[in-house]
């Protein structure tokens, strides 16, 4: 029986990595994004490796509620999916919202995975043909992030790295509770830390000092040094972690970990598994996402 797979951002940069990785170890992979020309360029490099089963492109703007529902319909409509990559990440330097009027780092980064998981968790596209994996791409990002989750939006002014990393932050501790909550339903759920690439998300938004606090702007040429060298490498090898927590069958009875940049678990920061942190997180998805829009 033919392996599906899903990675959403999957065109391009460490989502088009992991999915290459997937179909060549034998599953049908179905890669989301919004651009149909990179979909297309992407499906192509797929097929030259796939060995089981033809990729796809589905069209779906992760930053839209109701486009992540849509998918949510269509994936569903297709039967039991065996492995979710929830790789989708953005990072702006200006605050902006999202046509739901959701602040656009939180509804991308943690709402638009959090959604689609939990609406193919509940039509069973994810568990009924278990053992399956869930994956979720996070970022070291969140050992800097404030971990006060009252609202979608932080108080204080707006800097893009470090809201991205409390984005990433609410989705890691989504992530470790999911994994408790699903434990021994034949779910396993990861997350993978990529460590950094270069990627069109961080040559577009690294270089910006708009993106951290005014503290470190006045740091900034030392600042934008480390960024550059944690974002120097290729998006193969940013890839590994993600593509090792789908599909390794070492990993077939493990469930909760975070893989680090060196393949290897990794103990998360302690905001990711603190009961307030967590109770907020889910409280404020499920106000945020809600299954069915109100």
């Amino acid at each position: 029986m033919t392996r599906r797979a899903v990675v959403t951002a999957g065109t391009g940069g460490i989502g088009l990595e992991t999915a290459l990785g997937l179909a060549a170890a034998g599953f049908a992979v179905t890669v989301v994004g919004r651009d149909a020309e990179r979909g297309a360029r992407a499906v192509e490099r797929l097929e030259a490796v796939a060995t089981d089963g033809g990729p796809e492109f589905v069209a779906a703007d992760l930053a839209s509620l109701g486009e992540v529902r849509a998918l949510a319909a269509r994936l569903s409509a297709r039967g039991a999916l065996d492995v979710l990559v929830n790789n989708v990440g953005a990072m702006f330097p200006e605050r902006r919202l999202t046509v739901d009027g959701v602040e656009a780092s939180f509804a991308v980064n943690h709402l638009s995975p959090y959604l689609l998981t939990e609406a193919l968790l509940a039509t069973e596209t994810l568990g009924s043909g278990a053992p399956s994996r869930i994956v979720n791409v996070t970022s070291g990002a969140v050992r800097t992030a404030k971990h006060r989750f009252d609202a979608v939006e932080p108080r204080g002014g707006y800097y893009g790295f470090h809201w991205y990393g409390r984005a990433k932050l609410a989705n890691l501790a989504y992530t470790l509770d999911l994994a408790r909550r699903l434990a021994g339903t034949g779910v396993a759920v990861l997350a993978a830390d990529p460590g950094g690439a270069a990627t069109a998300m961080t040559d577009g938004t690294m270089t910006d000092p708009r993106i951290v606090s005014p503290g470190l702007r006045l740091l900034w040429p030392l600042v934008r040094r480390t960024f550059e060298r944690a974002t120097a490498g290729p998006a193969a090898l940013a890839a590994r972690p993600s593509l090792l927590a789908a599909a390794d069958p070492s990993l077939a009875d493990r469930t909760g970990l975070l893989l680090g940049p060196e393949t290897t678990p990794i103990t998360p920061t302690r905001w990711a598994t603190d009961p307030r942190v967590v109770r907020d997180v889910l409280r404020l998805s499920r106000e945020a996402a809600p299954l069915t829009p109100a």
